[in-house]
């Protein structure tokens, strides 16, 4: 019998709604009957969260890029372990706001310390466990940040503090992710309002789904 489980990571620069979306997307799937975990990162479990506040504190702004690479890793290592892993050997449908793709574009392009140097770092975090499909909710960077801005029940990360160009930089990074996995990574035009990417998302997914699981 095929293995049911199906690792999906949605991907995207700040900004861009993806975490909006998924909730929404959640909620759907989870209301018409199909068995979700619904995860983040760099969170997702105790340790991880605890990674993540000093990750994203406001106030950690010296913290060195390599650094900020390598506790990405550490959270998403023992995230893997504690919850994605079980969660699949479950035959359940993961979806996890952000994943490797993240550190690849943030930090192997955008902070310029090398997509396969980070990479390598993150191999021997995750082993071969990579998504089996990613969302990449793509975005020009002056909107997203815009986005931010105007919303004011929004909490502003170290990240978003960022200028524009760093955030350029993170679009460029995951253009070139693409490149090198166009086989795994399915772009969504996040520019367009909250209703219509939730439902191309829900029903690109619901269809992925199907393909998977038969």
């Amino acid at each position: 019998m095929k293995n049911k489980g199906f690792f999906i990571t949605i991907e995207g620069p700040e900004g861009a709604g993806k975490t909006t979306v998924m909730s929404d997307v959640v909620t759907q799937l989870t209301a018409e009957g199909y068995d979700i975990v619904s995860t983040r990162e760099p969170g997702g479990i105790r340790i991880s969260e605890s990674i993540r506040e000093v990750i994203l504190n406001n106030a950690y702004t010296e913290m060195d890029g390599r650094t900020e690479a390598l506790l990405y890793a550490a959270a998403r290592r023992q995230h893997l372990v504690e919850k994605i892993a079980p969660a699949l050997n479950d035959n359940k449908i993961v979806l996890c706001d952000r994943f490797i793709d993240a550190s690849l574009a943030y930090q192997g392009y955008a902070r310029g310390l090398g997509i396969d140097e980070v990479l390598a770092i993150n191999e021997f975090a995750i082993g071969k466990l990579m998504p089996n499909l990613t969302l990449l909710f793509d975005l020009e960077p002056s909107i997203g940040l815009n986005r931010i801005n105007n919303h004011g029940d929004r909490e502003k990360n170290r990240l978003d503090a960022e200028g524009l160009k760093f955030h350029q930089l993170v679009r460029e990074g995951y253009q070139e992710v693409v490149k090198r996995y166009p086989q795994r990574i399915h772009v969504i035009d996040a520019s367009q309002t909250q209703e219509e990417v939730t439902e191309n998302v829900l029903n690109f997914l619901k269809k992925s789904i199907e393909l998977r699981t038969n």
